[in-house]
């Protein structure tokens, strides 16, 4: 036997042991739930065979019985707490074998290869992660019903687990490379089909599940104590298991790793490099990118396109990755998918929702956006909708047009102050100015703003929909949304300085002939004789955090921006 082989036995017997240790824990618990029953048998056997006269003995047998009738009740409402608790399930796309036969075909050769089981299923994750994932419960079958009712008495199914792809690796990665990088998460369906590994992870998930249920809120005082105590008894549980079960996991993992060390070995350590560029660039993408679009009520459709523009991009500009856009040449993971831009749209959904809140479903205020119009219909709209609120909350603040005295065009006809950046630099650089009220009002405005476009909370224990179109959160309840935020709360200086710099771009727009763009891995950028001019924070932030505008009157002057001309507001 190969050491690859050796690795691979040691790691599987220790899974094998630490879950025995873990079913053991659960047999004592059981045990003890058992142990008042058993000694109120012995003693009601030997008051009716006389070995144990009347008197106190009689009584102290009735107590126990009472006592053990009251503990069986209990242990077993926990136990039907338990089994009856859904464990957590990733928000996920499902991807069905007709949708995706190729890569269906590809996961079952290396199963082959791997003699281990297949995968029951294939699904898609908007991140940056490759797992198995135990779908058996009954609740988490489609238009399933109570565990505890219909065919097979709310018995799991004896199914393999479900295969979750990152779906930038789709996008990112070659053919090869998915291969080599899903060998060793696929292996991990040999200790999935261990019975002693089963029971022994689905009784830590129940116990998990009951923890959950119990610290839902909203639950009114009927429901709420007797959770509490199934919630109490399966903290006590899971301390128990908490340090069998990591090991156990552990375990598996080597287990896995081992009997994968052999199916594309070297070419997964390459891939592995692309692993770690993929998620920097999704990361990049996310938070520069979409979030931009998401708090604009637009989604990018095509998120994990969007990923190779960025990678590329970043390709071109560190040294570092030199040589991996040659692998561009070769056939893509994506391809292995019969409608990519499908599959990519539903993956761009679900991570507006887990990263952002959005809806479930486009609408008049949550529509998707192509990469072509995404400069005009995001960054310049984000743009003028920031000026225009930087140009509300001067007025509440009885801003004058323009400090200076006397300056033309300071007012419209109608005595409205006119929307100018001369008015906002003024501001900010006369003496005196109060720029923190100024970044208050504009953070209240701005939360005013979220609080509107919110969308309502999901409906606690919501029904699947009926024509198949399974919501991926349902099976989340009422937890509201986003599950991941990808970034804390901007504070007031932050949203000040991005509210100036929206002002002076539109009036680099309006009167320098500058033009809104999108570069892959910064967002939004104001481009001006056809460049990218990354230079604008630092002389916005002289201005917000010193008053002091000459930095930013000299970039002006640069680019030949107009401050006395009105700027077309969103």
């Amino acid at each position: 036997m190969s050491g690859t082989g050796s690795v691979e036995e040691l790691g599987a017997h220790a899974a094998r042991a630490r879950a025995m240790a873990l079913l053991r824990i659960r047999s004592r618990a059981t045990a003890l739930a058992i142990l008042p029953a058993a000694a109120a048998v012995v003693l009601l056997v030997a008051v009716a065979q006389g070995h144990i006269g009347p008197g106190v003995w009689s009584t102290v047998s009735w107590a126990v019985t009472a006592c053990a009738v009251v503990i069986l009740l209990l242990a077993a409402a926990v136990a039907v707490a338990v089994a009856r608790a859904r464990p957590a399930v990733s928000p996920t796309v499902p991807l069905t074998e007709a949708a995706a036969p190729d890569l269906y075909r590809l996961v079952r050769d290396l199963a082959d290869r791997l003699d281990v089981p297949a995968p029951s299923a294939i699904a898609l994750t908007p991140d940056c992660d490759s797992w198995l994932e135990d779908r058996t419960h009954p609740a988490n079958r489609p238009g399933a019903e109570d565990p505890g009712e219909g065919s097979g008495r709310g018995r799991r199914t004896p199914a393999a687990p479900v295969l979750v792809i990152g779906s930038p690796f789709l996008w990112w990665m070659r053919v090869a490379e998915l291969r080599a990088v899903l060998a060793p998460v696929v292996a991990g369906t040999g200790p999935s089909a261990n019975p002693d590994i089963a029971a022994a992870r689905r009784f830590v998930r129940g116990l998990d599940a009951a923890v959950a249920d119990a610290a839902v809120p909203g639950q009114g005082r009927i429901r709420r104590i007797p959770a509490a105590f199934v919630g109490w008894i399966a903290k006590m549980l899971l301390r128990g298991c908490r340090g069998h079960a990591a090991e156990m996991e552990r375990c598996v993992a080597a287990a896995a790793s081992g009997r994968a060390q052999e199916v594309d070995y070297g070419l997964r350590i390459a891939a592995q490099e692309q692993v770690g560029l993929a998620y920097a660039g999704w990361d990049r993408l996310l938070t520069r990118v979409a979030l931009p679009a998401w708090r604009m009520g637009r989604w990018p459709s095509r998120l994990d396109a969007g990923v190779v523009s960025a990678l590329t991009e970043l390709s071109r500009r560190d040294r570092l990755a030199e040589g991996f856009t040659s692998r561009l040449g070769e056939r893509p993971a994506c391809d292995l998918i019969e409608e990519p831009g499908a599959a990519d749209e539903a993956a761009s959904l679900l991570a507006a929702r887990l990263f952002h809140g959005g809806p479930a479903e486009a609408g008049p205020g949550w529509s998707p956006v192509d990469w072509q119009q995404y400069p005009e219909e995001v960054v310049d709209r984000k743009w003028r909708t920031e000026a225009a609120r930087l140009h509300r909350v001067l007025d509440a603040m009885g801003v004058a047009g323009s400090v200076t005295v006397g300056a033309p065009g300071s007012t419209a006809p109608g005595g409205a102050p006119v929307p100018t950046l001369a008015r906002v630099i003024d501001h900010l650089a006369s003496p005196g100015a109060d720029s923190e009220a100024l970044a208050a009002g504009i953070g209240a405005a701005v939360a005013r703003d979220e609080e509107k476009a919110a969308p309502g909370p999901r409906a606690e224990g919501s029904p699947p929909d009926a024509g198949g179109g399974t919501d991926p959160l349902d099976l989340w309840g009422p937890v509201p949304l986003p599950l991941f935020p990808l970034q804390p709360p901007r504070t007031g200086t932050e949203l000040l300085a991005d509210h100036v710099v929206a002002m002076v771009c539109c009036a680099a727009v309006d009167t320098a002939g500058a033009a809104p763009g999108l570069d892959w891995l910064d967002g939004p950028a104001l481009l001006v004789d056809g460049g990218r001019r990354s230079d604008l924070g630092a002389p916005v932030l002289s201005l917000v955090e010193e008053g002091d505008a000459e930095p930013l009157r000299s970039w002006l002057s640069a680019v030949g921006v107009r401050t006395d001309k009105p700027v077309r507001l969103g």
